[in-house]
């Protein structure tokens, strides 16, 4: 019997959240978010009909607490939970929680997350289901000599993974036999400290497969179809960056196969609503059981393109006891998409996740391309959750389109506060592998080696349009400045004109103004650039009949973030001010302009400063930026350390003004 849900209570946060209550606003369903310490002001609280405040900024205090989430569904007369994706979304004892206090729990029954939770009962269960499974060990008996007897029996090389686990926690990949027993050790520790259970599985591993899985749907009377599959091949850490659909290599065959394996997957567990079976494909075309994801997938949106069906509102329509309303063969797949995940890390650290405020952020529109994100200019990246911010998907008649438009769209994506992955995504999109459909689980591994992705430096041409940016936007603050401003005089000599000095690092910039024209000069090379547009963090400059578009976020006169078609950077001028400046002193607080190596401190407590004196070295974007000091004044205290990774904003030391 359905019930219809009148208000649904998201527990969840960021882009997921704000994607679920959209289309609940569109069903004519009241949206209730929850929110943490640190979520008071994000853009899911701002959109939801009704929050609830349920805790501290750690999980453990907020987005985990299943009896906080309750009592808000009951305080605000929630009919349903939607969990999302992640926190508390495959976890078995918050739905049973939701059926004892009588609230609906959009997505399946206790039993499937139970079974399809645990890798080794899953996998129990899908070999009794008939599913074709990766040969390995997932019996009970957990001892080390039985889990070293297990993996020697398969055969190199073989994986040791947590029976709880996801997100390549606890998971190790063995060569050799004599790592067997250190990989077990470690894997058990991560799997304790991770799950809080240190089951361990051993697999046969799967060398360079592609990582694709199918989505299914099932509603409450056992009608279960799938929507066709995703490629989810390329990864860093275990951990999805480029989804699409469909799988480059797919045949009709295949999807048939694979469907029909994963529709006797979630019907073993007696499953109702969004699921995901994830398989490994090998590269003689056989196909083995991964895990299966009992919620909604950070990667849906490809498939509601391909399939032009909404995933949420189907999702709701199951949980409300409805008919899925669709057969396997009303399912077509139109076209191809592919999703990037923006996250705030650097690609150049191993992918480390990076938080701070978000000073700017922007996203393309146009054809094609969908932004599902959960930040906004003015706020910031947490260092107490996930670290992806949005994806960008681009969508198209063929699969060149679509990644052409998401290259276009990335193009158009700026972010400025935290380090991100932006650049890392445009350069993967562009790799020949990729771009042929070849790539696999070991794309990344193979394309960017031990020491990973890095950007590179800014070239001549970069240099010259950041000089050039900022020496513009200087005059436009002399103009602002000036009680009768003649903006036709902008630039005008009476004389030879003389050169503005820029200074990035080692290179230096001068910029010349004959009326409205810029000659910038770096080295031998120079550049003509009329500023067609600079205004609200965009510019538009034309160089030899070229439109050149950028998005700049000036942090202050000297300091400015950039970020063009293909790469993002921030740079200081180190010869001050541009045009029109006037020099400015300090409070003599010294910060870090940008996040960066602190290569060195030249200054000790108690040594006298003058304005201009280099204090320390700080090593950014594969350029050295010396930190000035703004004051004439005395070291008073020193807050950095050389050889320390240092945020932007972070105190590096204090001068004490001269007392005349």
């Amino acid at each position: 019997m359905s019930k219809l849900i009148k208000t649904l209570l998201v527990a969840n946060r960021g882009e997921i959240a704000c994607r679920v209550i959209r289309t609940a606003r569109e069903m004519g369903i009241k949206s209730v978010a929850v929110y943490s310490d640190a979520d008071v002001n994000a853009p899911h609280v701002k959109m939801a009909d009704m929050a609830a405040h349920i805790g501290g900024s750690p999980v453990g205090e907020s987005y985990l607490r299943i009896d906080k989430i309750i009592a808000a569904a009951k305080e605000f007369g929630a009919d349903a939970i939607h969990p999302g994706y992640g926190f508390l979304s495959e976890n078995a004892a918050f739905s049973a929680a939701c059926d004892e206090a009588g609230i609906i729990f959009v997505g399946p029954p206790v039993k499937a997350i139970d079974i399809m939770g645990d890798k080794a009962k899953s996998k129990r269960a899908m070999i009794a289901a008939g599913v074709p499974c990766v040969p390995g060990y997932q019996g009970e008996d957990q001892s080390d000599a039985v889990l070293i007897k297990e993996a020697k029996k398969i055969g190199m090389p073989v994986m040791v993974k947590a029976a709880a686990g996801g997100g390549g926690r606890g998971m190790r990949l063995v060569h050799k036999e004599s790592e067997i027993e250190n990989a077990i050790k470690l894997a058990r520790s991560e799997a304790k400290n991770a799950f809080g259970n240190d089951q361990l599985i051993v697999e046969k591993a799967i060398m360079e497969p592609r990582h694709v899985e199918i989505q299914v749907f099932a509603d409450q009377s056992g009608h279960t179809i799938h929507l066709g599959e995703r490629d989810c091949s390329v990864q860093r850490r275990h951990q999805k960056v480029l989804e699409e659909a469909p799988c480059p290599v797919m045949t009709p065959k295949l999807r048939a196969a694979m469907g029909r394996a994963a529709i006797e997957a979630a019907k073993a567990v007696d499953y109702v609503g969004a699921g995901t079976v994830e398989f490994l494909l090998a590269k003689n075309g056989e196909f083995y059981f991964l895990e299966m994801n009992t919620r909604l997938q950070v990667e849906h949106p490809v498939t509601e393109l391909v399939t032009g069906y909404d995933l949420v509102k189907l999702q709701i329509m199951a949980a409300q006891g409805e008919p899925l309303g669709i057969s396997q063969d009303d399912v077509k797949l139109t076209g191809h998409a592919i999703e990037a995940r923006l996250y705030a890390e650097d690609p150049a650290d191993d992918f480390l996740p990076s938080t701070g405020p978000v000073h700017l952020f922007t996203t393309p529109s146009g054809d094609g391309i969908r932004v599902d994100s959960g930040i906004e200019t003015g706020g910031a990246v947490s260092p107490f959750y996930d670290s992806m911010v949005a994806k960008i998907i681009g969508y198209g008649a063929t699969r060149e389109e679509a990644r052409a438009r998401l290259i276009t769209a990335l193009s158009q994506t700026a972010l400025v506060g935290v380090k991100h992955n932006r650049d890392f995504l445009l350069d993967a999109l562009d790799q020949p592998v990729f771009a042929k459909g070849e790539a696999t689980t070991a794309f990344v591994g193979q394309t960017y080696g031990e020491s990973g992705f890095e950007a590179p430096a800014p070239r001549a041409q970069e240099l010259a349009l950041a000089a050039a940016l900022q020496f513009t936007l200087g005059q436009q603050r002399s103009m602002s400045r000036a009680v009768s401003p003649m903006a036709e005089l902008l630039g005008w000599h009476s004389a030879q004109p003389v050169p503005t000095p820029f200074v990035y690092g080692e290179t230096l910039v001068e910029v010349i103004a004959r009326g409205k024209v810029l000659t910038a000069s770096v080295g031998e090379e120079i550049f003509t650039l009329n500023p067609l547009y600079v205004a609200d963090n965009q510019a538009v400059f034309e160089h030899n009949g070229t439109k050149i578009g950028l998005t700049y976020f000036a942090a202050s006169e000297t300091h400015i973030h950039i970020t063009s078609q293909t790469q993002s950077f921030a740079l200081i001028n180190l010869a001050g001010g541009s045009a029109g400046d006037e020099a400015k002193a300090g409070d003599g607080s010294i910060e870090a302009p940008m996040h960066g190596l602190l290569l060195e401190i030249k200054v000790s407590s108690g040594d006298e400063v003058k304005i201009g004196d280099t204090l320390a070295v700080l090593e950014a974007m594969k350029m050295q930026h010396e930190i000035l000091a703004d004051i004439d004044g005395v070291v008073d205290e020193i807050y950095g350390s050389a050889g320390s990774q240092i945020a932007a904003d972070d105190l590096i030391l204090v001068i004490k003004p001269v007392e005349d």
